[in-house]
């Protein structure tokens, strides 16, 4: 897949609600918002707090895995943006020997979004997605 010219996305803040949980993200001047299902957002604020967990949770066991693995989270870049709904694609790198693959995978936003602030992975965009997005104020 071509992915055309890439943005690099800033994480700025994430607000729950009881019915959802906005994403905020930034471009330069530009921030715009990825919404999720509240859970997800509880989720991606106790990796943001760092808070105990009692048990792994779904995103400590893919960690677990990449790291097991040795396999690295290149990057997460959001792909495209259909009626309010955002798609995104995580680059995963494995160095075996003298090779080194690169795979692609699709995945929700917000879980990607959580796993590249786990691994401090780079995210981005393409110019398409951005041009497409709503901007949101303070």
């Amino acid at each position: 897949m071509m992915l055309g010219h890439l943005i690099q996305l800033n994480f700025d803040k994430i607000m729950q609600t009881r019915s959802y949980t906005m994403i905020i993200l930034g471009a330069g001047e530009k921030r715009f918002a990825i919404y999720t299902d509240p859970s997800l957002g509880r989720t991606l604020q106790l990796y943001l707090t760092g808070a105990e967990k009692p048990r792994p949770l779904t995103h400590d066991l893919i960690d677990s895995i990449l790291l097991g693995m040795d396999i690295r989270l290149k990057q997460v870049v959001i792909i495209d943006l259909q009626d309010t709904i955002y798609h995104s694609r995580i680059f995963l790198e494995q160095q075996q020997g003298d090779t080194r693959r690169i795979i692609e995978i699709d995945a929700r936003p917000s879980d990607s979004i959580t796993l590249a602030l786990m691994q401090n992975a780079p995210l981005y965009c393409t110019q398409e997605v951005l041009d497409k997005t709503i901007p949101v104020e303070d």
